[in-house]
């Protein structure tokens, strides 16, 4: 009897199947997200910071400005009275200028300067102090890059927060120098600015015209270094804002090594101790039932694991059955050699003669097959699935078994009807081929001598959609209801009495389903209910015409 197997998983595989999740999108990623918000949340903690104090700043810095402004033009209007004439033309009288000024009282953080027409200094609140500030004078250097670029920084940062303010406040003027300023105010301007003093000090500078009637006779600058507390304190307020961003750049730091490191390094040392032969399978323990990327990672290393493991157990069996079955007709033949040598009877001698030529046919088949069996499967991942014509494919090969038949083989039909010409099929024609050929070999060897052997295609419905079913009916002692399915079973044979010795190696219904399988259709075996026989049943995915 030929009935053979296809490799296939054990029920204990089949219960430690794992379920792959579908590969999840980058948007919906849970370790995605983790990961974005890790990384934002120190900086949103910061922009919140700086956005907060930048507030405050920007309008302590405005603030003061429209204080300088105030002040200089109170100046402004009494250095119009006491410090101008108008007679022969208008024109600032310099002395009384300075001496206005030496008698105003300031911080020492603030400095007052008086310009002529001609932007020549007339009077400075630095220069005519009675006493002199005693204080060692630090190197004479330039403010550094680092310095000017982050003032620049600011400075970009305060006008474009700024113009977004909802208050509508102005944004910080452009630096200027103090000759530009100057020049502006003897133009009637009233401008404002942020620069370094000759003293490498952060000022704040308002200068104002010194009009008599419609004439501009002169400027007034105001500057104050006062900003400089101002921005420590703004620093020393952002401090807090720091330490709460590192902690939560450390927090978030030490959760994703918790997350997402620690399970990988787990997964790399389950791996060395398969690797390696200290276990079987993946302890992942918890891993699994994550529900995201790494849980997806650790269910597919697990199935996989399990699957090597699985198909490594099958060839070990595959190679013991191997050698059981070619151990068998080898003894039968080491016996019927020593028998031939040992009698001198020449019947006897032709009786050894052909056990030695049924074993050696019987060897010849089943190396055959093994081979077939060993090569199928690397020939079906080399092959790339097309569209196969499986009603011609049929066609042609049932054409060959009528042209080739012998008198007393049993006679093929082939019915293809019930396809009404849609029969194609995505797979490979070379081992739909070897399925054909194997079945209808199986069908008639069980076939009484001038019996049938019924092929058929029709189109029917599966549970993922249309079908091709293709049927090869027999009219042989059928199979037993409960060898239906160990007839799959590698090796298996179950000849009939009467069957001839050596055509069968229990392997052809082994191959059937694993390309059958491999085609993702499925095959199995019944009983025919009206008549005597066996009926072989194969549904393959019908191809989408068009």
């Amino acid at each position: 009897m030929a009935w053979g197997i296809v490799i296939k998983k054990s029920d204990a595989s089949r219960r430690r199947r794992v379920t792959i999740s579908r590969p999840r999108s980058l948007l919906w990623s849970p370790i995605a997200r983790l990961i974005l918000a890790s990384n934002l949340a120190g900086l949103v903690i910061l922009i919140v910071g700086a956005l907060v104090l930048n507030e405050v700043r920007s309008n302590l810095v405005q603030a003061r400005k429209e204080s300088l402004k105030e002040t200089s033009a109170l100046i402004s209007s009494v250095l119009t009275e006491v410090a101008t004439r108008g007679e022969p033309e208008p024109r600032l009288i310099n002395p009384a200028a300075r001496a206005f000024l030496k008698r105003i009282e300031f911080s020492p953080s603030t400095r007052i300067r008086v310009l002529d027409v001609d932007n020549s200094v007339v009077a400075d609140t630095y220069l005519l102090n009675d006493e002199i500030e005693g204080r060692e004078l630090p190197p004479i250097r330039k403010p550094g890059a680092l310095a000017l670029g982050w003032l620049n920084i600011i400075r970009t940062l305060n006008a474009t927060l700024e113009g977004v303010s909802p208050r509508g406040q102005p944004t910080i003027a452009e630096a200027r120098t103090l000759e530009e300023e100057a020049m502006l105010a003897l133009q009637g301007e009233v401008v404002a600015s942020e620069r370094f003093n000759d003293r490498g000090e952060r000022i704040i500078s308002v200068s104002a015209p010194i009009r008599l009637v419609g004439a501009v006779v002169g400027a007034l600058t105001l500057e104050t270094s006062d900003i400089a507390g101002i921005i420590a304190a703004e620093r020393a307020a952002l401090l807090p804002f720091i330490i709460v961003a590192v902690m939560v750049a450390v927090i978030t730091s030490t959760l994703l090594t918790a997350v997402i490191a620690r399970p990988l390094r787990k997964l790399s040392l389950a791996s060395d101790r398969v690797r390696t032969g200290a276990a079987e399978r993946l302890n992942l323990g918890s891993l699994s039932g994550r529900r995201d990327e790494i849980g997806d990672l650790a269910k597919a290393m697990q199935a996989m694991t399990e699957t090597l493991h699985d198909r490594i157990q099958a060839n070990e069996r595959f190679a013991a059955d191997v050698a059981h079955e070619l151990k068998n007709p080898l003894t039968s033949i080491r016996s019927a050699v020593e028998t031939s040598q040992a009698v001198s009877d020449p019947a006897v001698r032709e009786r050894m003669r052909e056990v030695i030529a049924r074993d050696v046919v019987r060897l010849d088949r089943l190396i055959t097959d093994i081979s077939n069996l060993s090569r199928l499967e690397a020939e079906i991942v080399r092959e790339k699935r097309v569209r196969v014509d499986l009603g011609r494919l049929l066609d042609d090969i049932i054409s060959i078994y009528r042209d080739t038949a012998r008198p007393g083989d049993a006679r093929i039909t082939l019915d293809l009807s019930g396809a009404e010409g849609h029969t194609n099929v995505m797979g490979r024609e070379g081992p739909l081929s070897q399925v054909v050929r194997n079945l209808v070999e199986n069908a008639r060897s069980f076939s009484p001598p001038s019996g049938e052997v019924k092929v058929a295609l029709r189109q029917a419905g599966g549970p993922d959609g249309p079908v091709l079913r293709l049927t090869v009916e027999d009219e042989g002692p059928g199979v037993p209801p409960d060898k239906l399915e160990k007839i799959f079973e590698r090796f298996y044979s179950d000849r009939p009495h009467g069957a001839k010795f050596g055509n069968n190696s229990g392997l052809g219904l082994s191959i059937v389903r694993q390309i059958v399988e491999t085609h993702r259709g499925r095959v199995w075996a019944e009983n025919r209910p009206e008549a005597q026989g066996a009926r072989f049943v194969v549904d393959l995915p019908a191809a989408r015409e068009g």
